[in-house]
């Protein structure tokens, strides 16, 4: 549930710059969800997709998880927790303006992400639109260390 719960608006969305405003639930990443990635894209590298080679050859002593397969998760994220401006009827998607893969994540029999998300920054657009920039650190459960910090950019635009 979002911390701002109905008052965090496209129109008031200004007075929450700088506020870290959700963290989400915890989500299972299974070795099932990484293959699977991994054949969608057509990158079947076996430190992803061959546990048994991982867990004798790789260093990290299991297969990772994709950094791409984590960016993809700050939608679901954002989903998750219901980030949305109570005013807003989408939002389009507009792109990173910085990703850093912080840390390599072992799938192992399935690890746990959450996100927490920050507002950096709304930039106003034609027809009552903002152009919203958060950040976001992936945690992985039982680590002091965030896997990834990415700045994502969203447009939204006003109901009606």
């Amino acid at each position: 549930m979002p911390v701002f719960d109905g008052q965090f608006l496209i129109e008031n969305a200004e007075q929450f710059v700088g506020q870290e405003l959700v963290i989400s639930d915890w989500v299972t990443i299974t070795q099932d969800q990484v293959t699977t990635f991994g054949e969608i894209t057509n990158h079947l590298h076996w430190m992803h997709l061959d546990a048994e080679r991982a867990t004798e050859e790789s260093p990290y002593g299991g297969t990772l998880v994709q950094g791409f397969l984590m960016s993809s998760l700050i939608v679901r994220f954002n989903d998750m927790t219901g980030l949305r401006p109570a005013d807003s009827a989408y939002a389009l998607n507009y792109g990173f303006d910085k990703v850093r893969y912080l840390a390599p994540v072992v799938t192992g029999a399935g690890v746990r992400l959450r996100d927490r998300i920050s507002l950096i920054s709304v930039e106003p657009r034609e027809e009552g639109r903002k152009l919203m920039k958060t950040s976001h650190v992936l945690e992985v459960d039982g680590s002091d260390e965030p896997a990834l910090y990415a700045e994502w950019l969203a447009l939204w635009v006003p109901k009606g």
